[in-house]
């Protein structure tokens, strides 16, 4: 799917959910990252995260346009546009817009080196001192017995 497309459906949708043309222009963002799209005040434009047709396909996209679209229209008519509105979400409700889109970012999977523990103990007292993060021995000593520390393997 191109702008193009992206425009022509943005147009059949607002004409046959909201009874209302759409004037502005609707292209895909690739900078979005975590939202599914978004309403521009100033310009009434309208941004849509391509990832969200490449991961969820057109009804996901669909559903963007509809709540992106309750957001143009309530601002173009002067109501209540954001989403705490009661306005907003009695509109959302009425056209079947979703409130959130699915989730776009793949969890990071935290490396294996934030993971580990490392266990210290203390060569006078045998204290243990257990971090996540690396410690440098030569700088640090125990606080009992302000002894040397050893990295336990």
């Amino acid at each position: 799917m191109n702008d193009e497309e992206l425009q022509k459906l943005v147009s059949r949708i607002s004409l046959e959910s909201f009874h209302k043309p759409f004037l502005h222009q609707a292209y895909f963002n690739s900078r979005l990252r975590s939202t599914g799209g978004r309403y521009l005040l100033k310009s009434h434009h309208i941004e849509i995260n391509p990832k969200a047709f490449e991961m969820y396909g057109i009804e996901e996209v669909e559903g963007i346009v509809r709540h992106e679209l309750c957001h143009y229209h309530l601002h173009i008519e002067g109501k209540g546009y954001q989403h705490r509105d009661k306005d907003f979400r009695d509109l959302l409700r009425e056209v079947n817009a979703p409130r959130f889109c699915s989730t776009l970012q793949v969890p990071k999977v935290r490396n294996k080196k934030q993971r580990l523990l490392y266990t210290y103990t203390c060569v006078k007292c045998q204290q243990l001192y257990v971090r996540k993060i690396r410690l440098n021995i030569k700088k640090y000593c125990c606080s009992k017995c302000l002894g040397a520390l050893e990295l336990v393997e």
